[in-house]
C-alpha cells in the first residue's frame, strides 16, 4: 500500500476555532472543522438524510447536522445519535508549516 499524497489546502489561521470551512480536493468537497486546536476533514454530508454539515454546531470532538441535529465524532466519522445510524467519510489532515493538507 503506498502512502498517502497530502495536498495543502488552506492556511491554519484562515480557520477559527469552532468553525469550519468547505474546501475542495482533487474534486471532493471536504469541509475542514477547527475543534480545540485540532483539524477534522469530513465529508460535507449528514448520512441521515444528505443534508451539507457547512453550517453544523462543532464542540467537543462532534459536528451536529444544521437540519435534524444528528451529530457525528469529527474524528471516526461515527455517529453519536439518532436520527443518523451511519458514519460519514473521514480524510487524514495535518498541519505542516501553518498549511492545513488533506490526504487523498
Amino acid at each position: 500500500m503506498s502512502d498517502p499524497i497530502f495536498i495543502p489546502v488552506l492556511s491554519f489561521t484562515d480557520i477559527a476555532s469552532g468553525t469550519s470551512k468547505l474546501v475542495e480536493v482533487a474534486g471532493t468537497a471536504i469541509l475542514l472543522c477547527h475543534d480545540e486546536g485540532q483539524i477534522f476533514a469530513i465529508e460535507n454530508r449528514c448520512s441521515h438524510l444528505e443534508e451539507p454539515l457547512t453550517c453544523g454546531k462543532i464542540k467537543w470532538g462532534w459536528i451536529a447536522c444544521p437540519a435534524h441535529g444528528a451529530r457525528f465524532d469529527l474524528a471516526t466519522g461515527e455517529a453519536m445519535n439518532p436520527p443518523a445510524t451511519e458514519p460519514i467519510r473521514t480524510y487524514h489532515a495535518r498541519i505542516v508549516n501553518g498549511m492545513i493538507e488533506v490526504a487523498i
